[in-house]
């Protein structure tokens, strides 16, 4: 039994040394992949991936190009703009306009209410008929008196009629004299109440004041109409409104704070927001001498170049105020560049340039930032190539790819 037992022994397997190996191959293959770790992370370092970033080619500026200056917005307004109204208060019993109908000057707007005051001059002229009628008597009667006086003068020369016949005649030539000169008078008052009553009837018709446009239709037929405010609000105060669309401007408020960028007869770019792409030429009319204490702010008004009826009163329009650009160091056009280009840190200003494939910083010098754009008056030229995106994983010398806009 014991001679089976050993050579049954002798049969197994030895695992022991099976286990073994496995173990130290398992150990080696950690070792060459820490190894390739460190032999790639060392390769990282050493050739570290490029940059990707975005550029902009710094162009020359045109010496005679007018840059912005100042935006701002405000109003297209109308200087000669007017609530039509009538003189008198009265119903109204025609309306002859409607929105948006050009109107000349003189021309019969609505009619009001006249049979009152037509009566009244009816009457007046029928007194003026009848005072010259009586004045025509008069003058008769005083032919008749005259040819008498004469008659009684050649009697009391021949002493056939008295001295008091004469004076009697005398009198009466008088008198029909003094009746002619107040016959007159009152001929003179009947024709002036007669053209009172006339300009009356004239003040029921409501003509325009100038050649324009209505903008709006304010009465109807059958409603009263006042040129102040009555009857609790039941009582109109004007026909219509009426815009003269040759006087139309812009009216910007300016901050006082950039008030030195403005001067009188300054080109101005006007553009409306209702045309955002149509680009109007303009310029300054005038500086109200006077600021708005509450909004430190100065009224500018600014005179449209060109006419065209797409503009309206009252549309919003922005304003650029235009102008030579500042001077760089070099007593040239200075070089305008996208603001976001520019970095501040700790009161340096600094921009990145590629130069042969690397980013390398800039000390620059800036002026005013004008819609969008900074002024660099230094440390820049025409032809270098800008970094606008991508500053933060820049260091000096980074090699980077670029991107342009």
């Amino acid at each position: 039994m014991s001679a089976d037992k050993q050579a049954l022994d002798g049969l197994k397997l030895d695992r022991s040394e099976e286990t073994t190996s496995s173990s130290q191959r398992g150990r080696l293959r950690w070792v060459i992949a820490l190894l390739v770790v460190i032999v790639l992370t060392a390769l990282w370092w050493l050739n570290p991936r490029e940059a990707e970033v975005r550029t902009v080619l710094v162009q020359p500026t045109d010496p005679a190009a007018l840059r912005t200056l100042l935006n701002a917005s405000g109003y297209v307004t109308a200087r000669r703009e007017a609530t039509v109204s009538s003189k008198i208060t009265g119903k109204v019993v025609e309306v002859l306009i409607e929105e948006g109908q050009h109107v000349n000057e003189g021309q019969m707007l609505a009619r009001l209410d006249d049979l009152n005051v037509a009566a009244s001059l009816r009457l007046a002229e029928a007194q003026v008929t009848a005072a010259r009628s009586a004045l025509a008597e008069t003058k008769v009667r005083l032919d008749v008196a005259l040819r008498e006086l004469n008659r009684i003068r050649s009697l009391q020369a021949t002493g056939i009629t008295t001295e008091a016949s004469l004076d009697q005649a005398r009198g009466e030539v008088d008198s029909l004299k003094a009746r002619l000169d107040l016959q007159s008078e009152q001929i003179e008052v009947a024709d002036r109440e007669r053209a009172v009553y006339a300009q009356q009837v004239e003040d029921t018709v409501i003509r325009a004041p100038f050649d324009g446009v209505v903008t709006a239709k304010n009465a109807q037929p059958g409603e009263m109409i006042s040129p102040i405010s009555a009857g609790g609000g039941y009582t109109r105060t004007g026909i219509c409104t009426l815009v003269d669309m040759t006087s139309l401007e812009i009216e910007v408020d300016v901050n006082e704070s950039y008030l030195g960028r403005v001067r009188e007869d300054q080109p101005v770019q006007a553009t409306l927001d209702a045309y955002s792409e149509w680009k109007i030429p303009a310029h300054v009319i005038a500086i109200i001498p006077t600021a708005d204490r509450q909004k430190s702010t100065v009224k500018v008004r600014v005179a449209f170049e060109q006419r065209d009826p797409r503009i309206l009163p009252e549309m919003a329009v922005r304003v650029a105020f235009l102008g030579a650009a500042p001077q760089s160091a070099n007593a040239g056009p200075a070089l305008f560049v996208p603001s976001r280009a520019v970095l501040r840190l700790e009161g340096n200003v600094r921009g990145w340039v590629v130069t042969d494939g690397q980013a390398v910083p800039r000390d620059l010098v800036t002026g005013e930032e004008l819609d969008g754009e900074i002024a660099v008056l230094d440390g820049l030229a025409p032809g270098d190539r800008l970094v606008i995106e991508g500053f933060e994983q820049l260091h000096d010398g980074s090699r980077v790819r670029e991107k342009t806009r």
